[in-house]
C-alpha cells in the first residue's frame, strides 16, 4: 500500500500544480496576491482532500500506523519538491520559498502541509 500511496503523491503533485495555475490565471487578479494565496490554500486543501478520499476509497488503508507513514512521506516529498522544483527550475529565491511559511504575514501555506501529513489518518479515521 505504501508503494501505491506514493506513486499517488504524483497526482497530488498535479492538483497542486493546476491550483497554482487557476490562481493566477482567475482569481488572483481580483483579490490580490496575498487573498489569492490564502484562497488558493484551502482549494488546495480541499482539492487533496477529496483526493485522498477517492485514494482510500479504492485502496483502503490498513491501519492508523499506517496511514500516518504516507503523511509521513508525502509531507517530505510536497516540501523536497516545492524547495527543489521552485529553487532550482522556476528559480525562485530561497527568501520568496521561505516567505510562504510566515503565518503571521497570513501566509498559511503551512496548513497544506500541515493536511498533507494528516489527510491519509483523517480519511482512513472516518472511513473506519
Amino acid at each position: 500500500m505504501i508503494r501505491i500511496y506514493t506513486l499517488a503523491w504524483l497526482g497530488l503533485m498535479v492538483i497542486g500544480c493546476m491550483n497554482g495555475v487557476l490562481r493566477e490565471v482567475s482569481y488572483k487578479r481580483w483579490v490580490g496576491e496575498l487573498a489569492g494565496h490564502q484562497i488558493s490554500t484551502v482549494t488546495a486543501i480541499v482539492f487533496f482532500g477529496l483526493a485522498v478520499w477517492l485514494l482510500e476509497r479504492r485502496w483502503p488503508l490498513g491501519s492508523s500506523a499506517q496511514a500516518l507513514t504516507i503523511g509521513l512521506i508525502w509531507l517530505g516529498l510536497t516540501v523536497a519538491f516545492e524547495f527543489i522544483f521552485m529553487h532550482y527550475v522556476r528559480g525562485m529565491p530561497w527568501s520568496r520559498l521561505l516567505h510562504d511559511y510566515n503565518v503571521l504575514e497570513g501566509r498559511v501555506w503551512v496548513f497544506v502541509l500541515l493536511w498533507v501529513f494528516l489527510a491519509p489518518w483523517v480519511v482512513h479515521k472516518s472511513r473506519s
